[in-house]
């Protein structure tokens, strides 16, 4: 039993910890949760506990469904919202196999893979997401349109506002939980808000959206409101992006950034860059993963349709942030085509890959895009070099099919399930008849 186990083991007690969570993440980004009593704790450490792999999406087929959830001590955690009565306690876990394999099927072990490869060539992986979400007055059913619980628009500050009222509570709440916010605001829809973690390495990350995701539907629900990651869910409003920054280190010195250079930033940069825009469309599939995820993307707005980078551009796919001179540490880039809905540990993993390729094999840079790429026209865009990304799930499956870097990425179990689930969406949204045809087609037709 190491530290770590030891401190928990400690805190249950002196906590008076009656409940203890085990988190893991399904294939498709879904929050998986098991409840143990703190007696059963410690024989968790050392065994795990055993549960029903086949009965997960994605992790295992019937006749190897054995699995076993093994709890990450550093990961340990007491929930806030759980104030009333006993207090309740989460941690995450890895999933192995019963010989203490790492399950292959495990999106978290698919990130720390891709982590130890880069760690193998000197790098630590960081991020920093910008997460946007609509808060609504209710759970919205049967397909209703849903009911902001504002008209505000970008950074508006409105006395006695919702939005803000619930922001300070979820930001009380993720800090409680070791979760650093940078900043908070509203954004440009109506009920739109973003909160920013603050920069972390790439598996913490992972494990601060999904916790982030669990604090702000319960802090909606505990105020009678609905939350939603949802992509697109008005027609002429903003979608919910995740605009993500992203650096790698090489001990305690960036490696994206060299003195002197044009925006400070390095040759290994601008590699990871163009690693990024070459295997845009390939990883799609994972940055954007739901159906609705394309409205988003083709919408405009904030949301990039083209690939192309650009220095402090915000019609860019990637954007290097203006350079701070006396602050050469903070140089990093911003990816913003992934929506706040994608799985976060498959997302880090095919983003770094990407990277990582273009830094491996050289990738040479291509011609900074200078201008509003939104207002650009088809033909512009073209005349530049700026290739589409997906316009819809299925054109990415299809990318995502013949891309030997996801595959490799993911592993054959997460890529094979993953895909397959992707063309059933698809084969049931294209089946779907929407209320648009209704309204358009049952008066005249």
């Amino acid at each position: 039993m190491g530290k770590q186990e030891d401190f928990v083991l400690r805190a249950l007690e002196e906590r008076e910890v009656r409940f203890m969570r085990l988190w893991f993440t399904d294939v498709l980004g879904f929050l998986k949760s098991v409840a143990v009593a703190p007696a059963e704790l410690e024989s968790a450490f050392s065994e795990g506990i055993g549960f029903d792999g086949s009965s997960i999406e994605g992790f295992a087929r019937v006749y190897e469904s054995d699995m076993l959830a093994m709890p990450d001590p550093s990961t340990f955690q007491i929930l806030p919202w759980r104030d009333q009565g006993p207090a309740t306690a989460r941690m995450f876990c890895d999933i192995v196999m019963p010989d203490g394999s790492p399950s292959y099927a495990d999106p978290r072990y698919v990130l720390k893979r891709t982590l130890s490869k880069a760690a193998e060539k000197g790098f630590t992986f960081y991020t920093h997401p910008e997460i946007e979400f609509y808060l609504f007055k209710e759970h919205p059913e049967d397909g209703r349109e849903p009911i902001p619980v504002d008209q505000s628009g970008y950074f508006d500050h409105t006395a006695q506002s919702m939005g803000s009222d619930f922001r300070r509570e979820a930001i009380t709440y993720l800090e409680a939980m070791g979760i650093s916010v940078e900043f908070s605001h509203h954004e440009a829809g109506p009920g739109q808000q973003e909160i920013d973690l603050r920069y972390a390495d790439a598996l913490t990350s992972a494990d601060n959206i999904m916790t982030f995701h669990t604090v702000i539907r319960e802090v909606a629900l505990s105020q009678g409101r609905w939350a939603s990651f949802m992509p697109k869910p008005f027609t002429d409003k903003p979608g919910n992006g995740m605009h993500t920054h992203l650096s790698l280190f090489e001990g305690d010195s960036n490696a994206f950034y060299e003195p002197g250079a044009e925006y400070g930033l390095s040759t290994t940069g601008r590699r990871f860059i163009a690693g990024l825009l070459k295997h845009a469309p390939e990883i799609s599939v994972i940055t954007n993963q739901w159906v609705n995820s394309y409205k988003r993307i083709n919408a405009g707005g904030e949301a990039p349709s083209h690939i192309s980078w650009g220095h402090n551009n915000r019609s860019a796919m990637v954007r290097v942030p203006m350079y701070k001179p006396l602050k050469g540490q903070s140089t990093r880039i911003e990816i913003r085509s992934p929506d706040a809905a994608c799985n976060p540990y498959l997302t880090f993993a095919a983003l770094l890959a990407a990277g990582m390729k273009g830094v491996e094999e050289e990738y040479e840079l291509p011609r900074e895009a200078e201008d509003d790429v939104w207002s650009l026209t088809d033909r512009e865009r073209a005349s530049l070099g700026l290739d589409p990304l997906p316009v819809a799930l299925d054109q990415a499956i299809a990318l995502a099919e013949d891309s030997e870097l996801l595959a490799d990425t993911l592993g054959e179990q997460v890529f094979d399930f993953f895909l397959r689930n992707k063309r059933r969406e698809w084969a049931e949204y294209r089946a779907e008849v929407s209320e648009w045809e209704r309204r358009q087609l049952l008066p005249i037709l």
